[in-house]
This record gives structure tokens, C-alpha cells and sequence, in this order.
């Protein structure tokens, strides 16, 4: 598969229609593929997710995958950058490539463990302060693209 866009926005296992909503609209609005990976907490058919932004279903490049491993098969030469609490470098000091496939895990959970511990160079975190634990995943998502569009001058 040719890569279409500058970058590729990868959820494994989503469980809140609005954040992946969102997510999509997003995607649309900067030419970003996005990948639903594993099983959804969700139907794509439903309401709350076509309100939250999958009413531009038309502009954005959707592709549905049954696990990791499959999407990873299909594009052997992609970078994967995974983002967690759990990892030791800032999401701004990955120097990211156009292509590059930034994945999140679901809502309640993150990324798996094991993937994360055989991935620790590709693991970026957004810094967190004080006594919240985490941020939204649609809002992590875009400051993680838009940080990813800027370094590679995509943003105009």
C-alpha cells in the first residue's frame, strides 16, 4: 500500500464513539490516514460517532484492521511511534518523518505493556502535572500530530 498522507493516526481497540469521532475529524482536516485496530468499543454506524465528526466519513481515509500485526504486514517499511504515560521521552523530542504511524491505545487501558517494553526507543509521552492522570485521547492525538506536522513543515 502507498502511503497517502503525511502521517498515519493508529487507534487499537477504541472505546468512546466521540473521541474516535473526533479523531476522524482531525485526520480530515490535515490529510492524516486514520486505522481502527482490534475489536471497537463501538458501532461505526453509531449517532455520538457520526456527531463527533464521522459526518466527514468523505474526507478522511479509514481503513479497519483485525489486529496490529496485520496493519504492520501491510506496511513493513512504516515507522510506528507509540504513545503512553508509561514512556520516558517527550513526544517533542521524537524527531518524526513523514509516514510515520503515531499509535494510541484505547481509552481505558493505554498500549499494552509488552509492546511498549519491546518499543522503548518508538514510546513518547505527553507531560503530564499535578494530580490529573491523563488527557482525552482525541486531544492527545492532535498534539501529537500537530507536534509531528510542524517538524516536518506541513504546517502553513
Amino acid at each position: 500500500m502507498e502511503l497517502s498522507s503525511p502521517f498515519h493516526i493508529v487507534l487499537v481497540e477504541p472505546e468512546i464513539p466521540p473521541n474516535t469521532g473526533n479523531i476522524a475529524r482531525l485526520c480530515g482536516a490535515t490529510r492524516t490516514v486514520l486505522h481502527l485496530v482490534g475489536k471497537l468499543g463501538f458501532s461505526t454506524d453509531d449517532r455520538a460517532l457520526k456527531r463527533a465528526g464521522l459526518d466527514y466519513c468523505q474526507e478522511v481515509d479509514i481503513r479497519f484492521w483485525k489486529d496490529l500485526e496485520e496493519l504492520k504486514k501491510a506496511f513493513p517499511e512504516g515507522r510506528f511511534i507509540y504513545t503512553s504515560k508509561k514512556a520516558i521521552m517527550n513526544y517533542v523530542d521524537m524527531a518524526f518523518r513523514e509516514g510515520d504511524f503515531i499509535v494510541f491505545g484505547k481509552e481505558t487501558m493505554g498500549l499494552p505493556d509488552e509492546l511498549l517494553e519491546a518499543n522503548p526507543e518508538s514510546c513518547v509521552r505527553i507531560p503530564i502535572t499535578g494530580r490529573v492522570r491523563s488527557i482525552n485521547l482525541s486531544t492527545a492525538a492532535g498534539i501529537v500530530l500537530y507536534e509531528a506536522l510542524r517538524q516536518t513543515g506541513q504546517l502553513h
